[in-house]
């Protein structure tokens, strides 16, 4: 068994809740605080979207991300304690997880790249269901599907909005992403498919002006898309801290036994 690593530099963010303030004022006062770049770890205080935010503009810095929970939704945080959180941090496993990317072109020819932790959705912008063409890795899949929209989720995205669309739950480690309709309408059977996570999915909209359609990776949105492609990056990878027991992976094989 490898020795526990020590983190004797930690930098705190927070988000704007009250809880979150409140938390990081103290815990700053109990354990000193140094900016992110010195640090051998940053704790999170808020809930998941404060987490988010955090993977994604940290990603490409390497440092470990623990969060503890000072928000509304906390599936990716640990436990808010004030006691103990060297030792916390010594214990803690990591999971290690990669974003998505997504490259989207709008009506006028401009092309914007984002990263999204969860997933990459495709929405309509109107009152009409988009019509959307699916291919992966350059083959045409779906030549038409109907439907308010189609998301990408990653493992640890799976159990967001993939899940509340009625999208599978993938196990953390699994090398898979979930392709999910969002209230299809035709084909009134197809429920999405299960992808390498190696898979290069790409969408055309097939009638842009009529029925307009927006892309949103993460909180990052384009609107007037006419294609977005998405895959995953493995060049990045993400290290997120879990107290023994209560890993991410441990969540989401809970979530399929809903409890």
């Amino acid at each position: 068994m490898s020795p526990a690593r020590r983190y004797d530099k930690i930098a705190f963010v927070a988000s704007q809740s009250p809880e979150a303030v409140e938390a990081h004022a103290h815990l700053v006062n109990r354990y000193g605080n140094c900016e992110p770049a010195q640090a051998d770890v940053i704790v999170a205080l808020g809930g998941d979207g404060l987490m988010l935010q955090t993977l994604r503009s940290l990603m490409r810095s390497g440092k470990p991300i623990y969060g503890m929970h000072r928000g509304t939704v906390g599936f990716l945080m640990n436990e808010f304690q004030l006691d103990g959180l060297p030792e916390r941090l010594a214990a803690a496993e990591p999971t290690v997880i990669h974003p998505l990317v997504m490259l989207a072109r709008d009506n006028d020819g401009a092309s914007v790249e984002h990263y999204a932790i969860n997933e990459v959705s495709i929405f309509r912008q109107t009152y009409q269901a988009a019509r959307l063409r699916i291919l992966i890795d350059g083959k045409e899949r779906l030549p038409e599907l109907v439907a308010d929209g189609v998301m990408v989720a990653t493992p640890a995205g799976s159990t967001a909005y993939n899940l509340s669309v009625q999208g599978p739950i993938i196990p953390i480690k699994a090398p898979l992403l979930a392709l999910t309709p969002i209230s299809p309408f035709r084909p009134r059977r197809w429920h999405g498919a299960l992808l390498p996570d190696t898979a290069r999915v790409a969408v055309d909209v097939l009638d842009p002006v009529k029925r307009p359609v927006a892309a949103v990776a993460d909180h990052a949105e384009m609107r007037d898309v006419v294609r977005v492609e998405i895959s995953m990056d493995h060049a990045i990878s993400m290290h997120m801290l879990f107290d023994p027991g209560h890993s991410l992976d441990e969540r989401i094989l809970r979530e399929q036994f809903g409890y």
